[in-house]
């Protein structure tokens, strides 16, 4: 009997029953820095969603709150803050959807390149039925990209992409940045509150007081839902990275077989090589280092 591992796998066989002839030539080759955008129209909705629900909390945080305060260093200082995250909130989101999340090359399951890997009696190599690809351990199909992800997590449709070896630092900081942005644009709900019940209310906005309580309501409720879903996120990815298991591995509870190792060294083989302010930001690609590659023969 095989273990549950091995039973999560699409095909577990020697070169030779690959069946090489029922896969097409592999299409060719793109460039490197072709962007990544997967065409779905769900994962287009919603991650249009996600930027206008952005903007709709920074029109009520600036138009609604910051501008029409009597503080100019409190207008200051909570815009600069609250823009800032949310700039880069959006750029880890453009990011994550953008990033190739690690794709395995299509229909790479030919003779010639089997022949290539050059095995030796007794290796095995796994093929993907779905995408006709010899694919690296750890690997896994995406029914929505259509192609094996290496160490995916899962698909996420508010990012339109995987989350996968290639992009779950910029996934990361989204929901980080989300969370920061949903927290403070809570906290200023609040003092805009407590100042209007003390002012005058026709004072304490430039919008008529029924506006301002409906758009403060319901930037109260985006934020506290944002709040929750990317704190919720974040936790799960970190602990993920920490164990190095990926969603789907913990789902399928897939037997262990890489090596260990530390939680520190986990974390710097997703955000780079030495440990850096750059781990905070979304225009720095991580520098892997030494991290081991995942190989396709086991």
């Amino acid at each position: 009997m095989g273990s549950p591992a091995h039973r999560c796998r699409d095909i577990e066989r020697q070169a030779g029953y690959l069946q090489p002839e029922h896969c097409a030539p592999p299409p060719p080759r793109t460039l490197p820095d072709t962007m990544w955008f997967i065409r779905d129209g769900c994962g287009i909705a919603c991650s249009i969603i996600t930027w206008l629900l952005v903007f709709y909390a920074e029109f009520v945080v600036v138009f609604v709150m910051l501008l029409p305060s009597k503080s100019l260093a409190y207008s200051l200082v909570n815009g600069a803050l609250f823009n800032g995250l949310a700039f880069l909130a959006l750029a880890s989101h453009f990011r994550a959807m953008c990033t190739d999340p690690g794709a395995v090359p299509k229909g790479n399951a030919t003779k010639e390149f089997i022949e290539s890997l050059q095995l030796k009696p007794g290796q095995v190599v796994y093929k993907c039925p779905k995408c006709c690809s010899i694919k690296p351990d750890r690997a896994h199909h995406c029914s929505v990209c259509k192609r094996c992800i290496r160490k995916m997590d899962h698909h996420c449709p508010w990012v339109n992409n995987c989350v996968g070896e290639n992009n779950q630092k910029y996934f990361v900081l989204f929901t980080m940045y989300i969370a920061l942005i949903s927290l403070h644009a809570l906290i200023m709900v609040a003092f805009h509150f407590m100042f209007c019940f003390e002012e005058d209310w026709t004072k304490c906005s430039t919008f008529s007081p029924p506006a301002t309580v409906i758009l403060l309501i319901l930037l109260c409720f985006e934020g506290l839902l944002f709040l929750i879903f990317t704190s919720v996120m974040f936790g799960t990815q970190v602990h993920s990275i920490c164990t190095d298991e990926t969603g789907i591995e913990q789902l399928k509870k897939e037997e262990r077989r890489w090596a260990k190792k530390t939680k520190w060294m986990n974390m710097k083989v997703v955000f780079g090589h030495p440990f850096s302010i750059a781990w905070l930001s979304p225009f720095a690609a991580p520098d892997h280092g030494k991290a081991d590659p995942y190989q396709y023969v086991v």
